[in-house]
């Protein structure tokens, strides 16, 4: 196990009926700029409870942070909240809402562009505004980490940033009920995928880490059926938005290296395309795996013994079967997995290969996904 510390300073407030803690969580003499999506949790009781709690309160609305939080958006946030004095963030949304607040935290103390914190000139997070998150949809576990990944749809770009962790944040597994399919779908394939990226690496790092994240891989794959199909199941939607949350909060990481090669060919496709960002990791995932199967043949096999209950002789025979079966899951919950089913082509295959060769970037645990390996993970899933 190598090296690591360790610390996670989000308070998790959990279950029904919490969102009317905000009250004893945040201090009055706070002017807050609650952040929102769209009108849905106008129509399924959130917001009303959101007000309700913030009744005695001084605060500002901003609405419409969208999928894929586009960079003009949060300026515009970001120009109220410097303009009202704003001290205090509230995001109450999915992991959108959540990861668009996180700038806009950093932004309003900050005295330049919000685009060059994402591209990490000049900046450090000392200066963020406290933020805190009232959690919609399960997915990216923005609500227990300090990541966040921002658009600019201007220029077709997606990246990462990493800011303060949410001081609260409040689940109230209740708020899902209202959530269509694709949304769920695409939800637990983000969950799924969040934590292969920490397990699928080397074996043999960390006994505890490995059980830990197998423990949750083989939750998801329990409970998603009815996650999908009973919306107002509290017990399956608990179980799926607390899972989303261990996924990516460090817990599952801790001493182990990691990938993420997955998660930037993804946010490619998402800046190029479009697509939801879990569906946009179902695509890339079984490539992945086979093209890497000779880095990440063993972890593959214990992935697919331990999890998916697949043993066999031949060791690349079996390593396909794993990929089928994983890939059965993700077209199990609804989701195409082929570039070309989800209006992809070789010419988005062809800027993918170029943006990783200008920016020399090198992915996964072994530092080997290149352009010419990115573009081979593509042509497979093409």
């Amino acid at each position: 196990m190598n090296n690591f510390i360790f610390q996670n300073p989000t308070k998790i407030i959990f279950g029904k009926g919490t969102i009317s803690s905000l009250s004893a969580e945040i201090s009055p003499s706070k002017k807050i700029l609650v952040t929102f999506g769209g009108g849905s949790i106008k129509s399924n009781g959130v917001y009303d409870q959101v007000v309700k709690a913030l009744n005695k309160y001084s605060y500002i609305e901003f609405w419409g942070i969208e999928a894929n939080p586009d960079i003009s958006t949060l300026r515009k946030a970001i120009e109220i909240g410097k303009r009202e004095n704003c001290n205090y963030i509230l995001a109450v949304g999915g992991g959108s809402v959540i990861d668009g607040s996180k700038l806009i935290a950093a932004g309003i103390p900050y005295n330049g562009d919000a685009w060059d914190i994402v591209m990490k000139r000049d900046w450090t997070d000392k200066e963020s505004l406290p933020l805190a998150s009232v959690l919609t949809l399960p997915a990216t576990g923005s609500e227990m980490n300090s990541g966040a990944v921002i658009s600019n749809r201007q220029e077709k770009e997606k990246f990462a940033f990493y800011s303060k962790y949410p001081v609260f944040s409040i689940l109230d597994p209740e708020t899902t009920f209202s959530l269509p399919k694709h949304q769920i779908a695409c939800g637990l394939a983000d969950t799924f995928i969040h934590v292969i990226e920490q397990y699928l690496t080397t074996p043999n790092q960390s006994p505890l880490m490995d059980r830990w994240a197998e423990g949750i891989l083989q939750t998801i794959l329990e409970i998603s059926p009815k996650a999908l199909n009973e919306i107002k199941n509290y017990d399956a939607m608990s179980t799926f938005m607390l899972s989303a949350t261990m996924a990516l909060n460090g817990f599952v990481s801790m001493g182990v290296t990691q990938d993420w090669a997955t998660h930037m060919i993804g946010h490619e496709i998402t800046a190029l395309l479009g697509i939801t960002h879990g569906h946009t990791l179902a695509i890339v995932l079984p490539g992945t795996m086979w093209i890497l199967k000779d880095e990440k043949g063993d972890k593959i096999l214990q992935y697919g013994k331990r999890v998916l209950g697949i043993e066999g002789r031949e060791r690349e025979k079996t390593i396909m079967e794993i990929i089928d079966k994983t890939e059965m899951f993700f077209n199990s919950l609804g989701l195409k997995t082929k570039l070309s089913e989800n209006g992809g082509d070789v010419s988005i295959i062809d800027e993918i290969e170029k943006r990783f060769k200008e920016r020399d970037v090198k992915y996964g645990e072994n530092r080997s996904v290149n352009s010419e390996i990115a573009r081979k993970i593509l042509e497979r899933v093409l």
